[in-house]
């Protein structure tokens, strides 16, 4: 009776088993942090996202529940990442540092958001992921984290010396997962890490670090090297609602996608055929270090160039330019993670405004790694074909502008005679 007594009040003061949420991917990292959590004395719910990368999803369920996870949910995030995400960035012709088209840093709020969902309905106190506590990504994770569910705890491995310490590189976790069965992947590593969705494959890490270093020519998978790529250019007619592509048309075989994820995948495909969408850059991190990068992004260049081609049309004047400071800031809430802040929240509205009249129908030509627009139509049109004409007088009156140059130069021109003065 006595040892029944103990072994009750043993177990009533034994603490319960938390709940921690892991962003899992099946590869040999999170699969290490998967195992390492539970032996840390979590229960782990690992969570995979389908953002449109190439992944056996039955395969790395399997394989989280066999390492012991207690549930696993493969989520199918694509058509939200794609409608919710994506799409407001080409409205708004989103693109950090002049080069950056934000593939990365667009996926992360998505997938976070999805986590936060899955830890509230399993009442887990805990969400993980595994980026490197010199990245982007770590922020990008936890500012969602924390502006969706305030109360949530993170456990983020590698800012943990508990284990980066234990884990010093791929060698040790390896052995590891070697000690404790986990299945390591037979082929060689590739030199680099590689991180991929539907708007990218963005390359960086080992070999890439040094930025005088070219990266290696067989590295590249959407995209054919431009050098190579068919010498007949494509032409696809991409159409415009509210500075969305709704539909494209290649003019050559007559394709045609109607769907948000038809044309999308469709563009990746014709623009990758083609050698559009390569960058090979060095960016600023949020965190302060300067990292190499070589991204590929063939929808998102194509729809770029197509999208700032139909505002060039339809869009005012002075409403473009306010509409490009808004731009640049909405570029760096997305690079810094603040998707989900209010300040972001108020410049997506104030940009999704600005795209209701961008509407029509943009011609691109695809060849060789270039991506230019060569015509464009629109009902929503501001161009006056008689207005602007040489030949037709139209509602212009020349005189007019004598006037017009006259006050524009009385600032030049005062200025010009008081530096005369003091020289």
């Amino acid at each position: 009776a006595a040892a029944a007594a103990a072994a009750t009040s043993a177990s009533a003061a034994a603490p319960a088993r938390e709940t921690v949420v892991l962003a899992y991917s099946g590869g040999l990292d999170t699969s290490c942090i998967l195992v390492w959590l539970i032996q840390q004395g979590f229960d782990v719910i690992a969570y995979l996202a389908n953002i449109g990368q190439q992944e056996d999803f039955d395969a790395a369920r399997a394989k989280a529940l066999s390492l012991g996870a207690k549930e696993v949910y493969v989520e199918d995030l694509r058509e939200e990442f794609l409608t919710e995400f994506i799409f407001p960035a080409i409205q708004s012709n989103a693109i950090y540092e002049d080069r950056y088209l934000l593939g990365t840093s667009l996926a992360r709020p998505c997938i976070a958001r999805k986590q936060i969902e899955i830890a509230q309905k399993c009442k887990a106190q805990w969400v993980s992921h595994g980026a490197t506590g010199k990245g982007n990504d770590q922020i990008r994770f936890e500012l969602t984290y924390y502006a969706l569910c305030p109360g949530i705890k993170v456990k983020a491995p590698w800012r943990d010396p508990a284990f980066f310490n234990r884990f010093k590189g791929r060698p040790d976790l390896v052995e590891f997962a070697r000690q404790n069965n986990i299945p390591v992947p037979v082929t060689k590593k590739d030199p680099w890490s590689m991180d991929a969705n539907l708007m990218h494959i963005s390359y960086e890490s080992g070999v890439l670090e040094d930025p005088a270093s070219r990266a290696p020519a067989h590295m590249y998978q959407m995209t054919a090297d431009p050098i190579t790529a068919p010498e007949t250019p494509a032409v696809v007619e991409i159409e415009f609602k509210q500075g969305v592509p709704v539909r494209v048309k290649n003019l050559g075989d007559g394709h045609e996608e109607t769907t948000a994820l038809g044309v999308f995948t469709y563009l990746n495909k014709i623009a990758g055929i083609h050698g559009v969408g390569r960058i090979d850059i060095v960016e600023n991190r949020f965190v302060g270090l300067k990292s190499r990068g070589v991204y590929e992004t063939p929808a998102g260049t194509v729809l770029r160039a197509a999208h700032l081609d139909i505002e060039a049309i339809t869009m005012d004047r002075e409403v473009r330019k306010v509409r490009d400071l808004l731009c640049a800031t909405f570029a760096n809430q997305i690079y810094q993670g603040f998707w989900f802040s209010p300040e972001s929240a108020y410049v997506r509205r104030c940009l999704a405004m600005s795209q209701e009249n961008v509407q029509g129908v943009v011609e691109v030509q695809l060849v060789r790694g270039s991506a230019t627009a060569i015509a464009r139509r629109s009902d929503k049109s501001l161009y006056d074909t008689q207005l602007v004409s040489m030949d037709v007088a139209g509602n212009y009156d020349p005189t007019a502008a004598e006037g017009f140059i006259k006050i524009a130069a009385l600032r030049l021109r005062e200025y010009g005679v008081k530096r005369a003065k003091t020289e």
